[in-house]
C-alpha cells in the first residue's frame, strides 16, 4: 500500500526520485497520515493540508544542511514522516515515543522547537544570519500559517528581516484558512513563476541601474511595478517590509510549488513566497469540517469522529456555561479570546452575543491590554486563555492589569499537565509567575461546582483574578445552576484525622483535591481544600499548623514558588514553626504522555500522596526508610 513511501527513509532518498512519482508519494503519504494519526490521535487536519508542501520544500533544499523551521509545529506530522521517523508515528504523542511538535533532541532535521506560534521567522532569521557572519552556504525557510501571522512577533520578525538583505531566507505563508479562489490558477502560477525567476531579477535589477541615475524615473518605475503585482497579488505589505513578494499559488500543486521554490533559491535577499492549502486535503470529512478534525482523539476513518453520548461535563463546558448565563445577568460582561473559541469553551457565547464576543487571533499580549482598556471604561471583561498562553503575556498582565488593578477575570484553562502536547502546552507554572503580583488573586477549584462558583466569585471581584483549572472532566461533582459567592479567601476542612498517632495535614489545591482526599482515607490525616492560592487563608493554615506534626501542600505546579512556598511564607511571616513536605512537579520539563500516568510517575496520585508522607513521617520519629520493591 505504501511501497513508493517505505522507501523513503531520510529526505536525500525522496530528492532521488523523479518529479513524476512525487504525485504518487503525496498519494501514499497522505492516507498514511490518515491511517496512523486515526489509530493514535493528534493533529490531523492541519498535516493533511501540508502534504505537498512538506514534499517540495524537502525536494528542492537540501535538507538538514538547509534549515527548514515549522511555525507552531502541529502540521509537521508529514516532515517527520519524511525524516526517518515513519516507524515510530505510532507512539506518537505517547509517553517515551515521538513529540506532535519539532523537538531538536529527536531529530537533526527539527532545527528548532516550536509549539507556540508566531516563533519561526525570528528563529529562521537568526540561523539566516548565523549562516552569513560563518560563511556557510545554507538558506534557512520559515514556514508560517496564515493564523500565526496575527501575532505581533512575527511581523517585529518581517521588520528585522526586511533589513537584512543579505540573509538567505525564505517565508512560506501557509495560508490554509481561504478556500483556493480563482486568482490561484494558471495565470497565477505563470506570474510566480515569472516573478520567482531569474530574468525577473536580472531585469528589475537593470531597471535599477539605470533609472537610479534619476531618482524620481526609478521612483515611479517601483510604483508602477507595485501596483502592477498588487492587482493580482496581495503582497504590496509584505514588499513593504523589504521582502520579494511571490504568490499566492497552490500549494497542493507540485508542479506550481517545486519549479518556484527553485527558482527562489536563486535569488538575493529576503523572499516571501505565499502558498494556499485546504485543512483536510485529501480526506473528505476532514474539509467538511476542519475544525472537529484539528486534533482528534482515536476513530475509524471510515466512519469519522462519533460523537460519545452522556460523560462528565469538562470543566472548558462548566466555563462556557458559567459565562453565557454570566453574561445574561450582567451586560457589562465582554468575552475575549486569543484564537481559541474552541478550545476554551466560548463558540456558544460567540453565536448568543457576537457584539460582546472578541477574538483577537494569535495575540495573547493585545487581549490582555485590550481587557485592561474595556475595564477602564466600566465593562467587565473575562479573558478566556490556556495557561501555557497567559505567559506570553506575561509584560502586559503585570503593567496593564495589576499594577493599574484593573477588574479583568482571567479564565486559565489547560492548567497543570496537559497530556499527549507535552511540555510546552503544560501549565505548569502559573501559580508561581500570578502569586508574585500585587493586586492579583488566584483561585483552584477542586470540583466542576466549585468552579463555577470560583468564576462568579472572581468575576465580583474589583480587582484581577484568576481562576485556574485543569484539561478534560472532573472528578463527577453535580453542578449546581445557582451562582453563590464563596467567602473570599477561606479554605474549608475536607477531612478532619482520627486518632492516628501521626497528625499530618494535607494541604491541597485545585485538582490534587480528591487524591489527597484519598490519600488521606489511607493515612488517616486531614485533608483541607485550600481554594484560594492568594489571598492564602492565613487563620486556617495557623488553626492546622498548630494542631499537627507535619503538614504536607499539594499542588499540580512546579513546586519552586508554588501555592505550598506561599504557606510557608504565611507560616513564616506568624512565626510559627511546623515540619512541612511541598509535594508538585519537579524542577524540569515533563513530556508528553497520558496525564493520569504523568501524575503517577511524578507522585502526584493517591498512592504517590501517601508514600511520600509515610517516607517523611518516618524521618521526622527517627525510623529507618523503608526501601519500596
Amino acid at each position: 500500500m505504501y511501497k513508493l513511501l517505505e522507501s523513503i527513509n531520510s529526505p536525500a532518498d525522496l530528492r532521488k526520485l523523479s518529479r513524476r512519482d512525487l504525485g504518487t508519494l503525496a498519494a501514499e503519504l497522505r492516507a498514511f497520515l490518515l491511517e496512523s494519526v486515526s489509530k493514535t490521535g493528534g493533529h490531523l487536519s492541519s498535516n493533511l493540508g501540508t502534504v505537498e508542501l512538506t514534499i517540495a520544500l524537502h525536494y528542492v533544499f537540501n535538507t538538514p544542511h538547509d534549515r527548514l523551521v515549522w511555525d507552531v509545529g502541529h502540521q509537521t506530522y508529514p516532515h517527520k514522516i519524511l525524516t526517518g521517523r515513519r516507524g515510530r508515528m505510532n507512539t506518537l504523542r505517547q509517553l517515551n515515543g515521538i513529540s506532535g511538535f519539532p523537538r531538536r533532541v529527536e531529530s537533526e532535521y527539527d532545527t528548532f522547537g516550536t509549539a507556540h506560534s508566531s516563533t519561526s521567522i525570528s528563529a529562521a532569521l537568526g540561523m539566516a544570519v548565523a549562516a552569513r557572519q560563518k560563511g556557510e552556504d545554507r538558506h534557512a525557510v520559515a514556514i508560517i500559517g496564515d493564523g500565526a501571522m496575527s501575532a505581533g512577533q512575527a511581523f517585529e520578525a518581517l521588520n528585522n528581516a526586511g533589513v537584512c538583505e543579505d540573509a538567505r531566507m525564505i517565508v512560506v505563508l501557509n495560508d490554509n484558512d481561504m478556500s483556493i479562489s480563482p486568482p490561484v490558477g494558471a495565470l497565477n502560477r505563470y506570474l510566480a513563476r515569472l516573478m520567482s525567476g531569474r530574468f525577473y531579477a536580472a531585469a528589475r535589477r537593470a531597471g535599477e541601474r539605470v533609472l537610479g541615475v534619476a531618482p524620481p524615473l526609478w521612483e515611479l518605475a517601483k510604483r508602477l511595478e507595485e501596483h502592477a503585482k498588487g492587482m493580482v497579488v496581495p503582497g504590496t505589505m509584505f514588499e513593504e517590509f523589504g521582502f520579494n513578494y511571490i504568490g499566492p499559488i497552490d500549494g497542493h500543486d507540485l508542479d506550481s510549488l517545486i519549479p518556484t521554490l527553485q527558482n527562489m533559491k536563486q535569488l538575493e535577499g529576503p523572499q516571501f513566497l505565499h502558498v494556499v492549502t485546504r485543512k483536510g486535503q485529501g480526506y473528505k470529512l476532514a474539509e467538511a469540517d476542519p475544525v472537529l478534525y484539528h486534533g482528534p482523539g482515536k476513530f475509524d476513518p471510515a466512519e469519522g469522529i462519533v460523537a460519545k453520548a452522556g460523560g462528565k461535563p469538562t470543566y472548558t463546558q462548566v466555563f462556557g456555561e458559567w459565562i453565557c448565563d454570566m453574561a445574561a445577568a450582567d451586560t457589562r460582561l465582554v468575552g475575549i479570546t486569543p484564537a481559541m473559541r474552541e478550545g476554551s469553551g466560548l463558540v456558544d457565547f460567540a453565536a448568543r452575543y457576537p457584539d460582546r464576543y472578541h477574538d483577537v487571533g494569535i495575540a495573547e499580549q493585545h487581549a490582555l491590554t485590550f481587557a485592561g482598556g474595556l475595564a477602564c471604561e466600566g465593562l467587565k471583561p473575562v479573558v478566556a486563555i490556556y495557561s501555557t498562553f497567559l505567559q506570553r503575556g506575561y509584560d502586559q498582565l503585570i503593567h496593564d492589569l495589576a499594577l493599574q488593578n484593573l477588574p479583568v477575570l482571567m479564565a486559565i484553562d489547560r492548567a497543570g499537565l496537559v497530556g499527549a502536547d507535552g511540555a510546552t502546552h503544560a501549565g505548569s507554572y502559573d501559580l508561581s509567575f500570578l502569586r508574585c503580583l500585587p493586586n492579583v488573586s488566584v483561585l483552584a477549584p477542586a470540583d466542576e461546582d466549585e468552579c463555577r462558583q470560583m468564576l462568579y466569585t472572581g468575576y465580583l471581584q474589583d480587582h484581577p483574578v484568576a481562576v485556574r483549572y485543569p484539561r478534560g472532566a472532573g472528578p463527577g461533582v453535580a453542578v449546581c445552576k445557582d451562582m453563590k459567592a464563596l467567602p473570599w479567601g477561606r479554605g474549608e476542612v475536607r477531612r478532619r484525622a482520627g486518632r492516628s498517632s501521626d497528625r499530618v495535614a494535607l494541604l491541597a489545591f485545585g485538582s490534587m483535591v480528591h487524591p489527597a482526599l484519598a490519600a488521606g482515607e489511607a493515612l488517616d490525616a486531614t485533608v483541607v481544600n485550600m481554594r484560594f492560592v492568594k489571598p492564602v487563608d492565613a487563620d486556617l493554615l495557623h488553626e492546622v499548623a498548630l494542631a499537627h506534626d507535619l503538614l504536607v501542600t499539594i499542588e499540580e505546579n512546579v513546586i519552586a514558588g508554588g501555592a505550598g512556598a506561599g504557606c510557608a511564607e504565611a507560616l513564616a511571616a506568624s512565626g510559627i514553626t511546623v515540619p512541612m513536605l511541598h509535594l508538585g512537579l519537579p524542577d524540569r520539563f515533563i513530556d508528553h504522555g497520558d496525564p493520569g500516568r504523568l501524575l503517577s510517575v511524578e507522585g502526584l496520585d493517591a498512592d504517590g500522596i501517601r508514600v511520600a508522607v509515610s517516607a517523611r513521617m518516618s524521618v521526622l520519629r527517627g525510623q529507618p526508610l523503608k526501601k519500596s520493591a
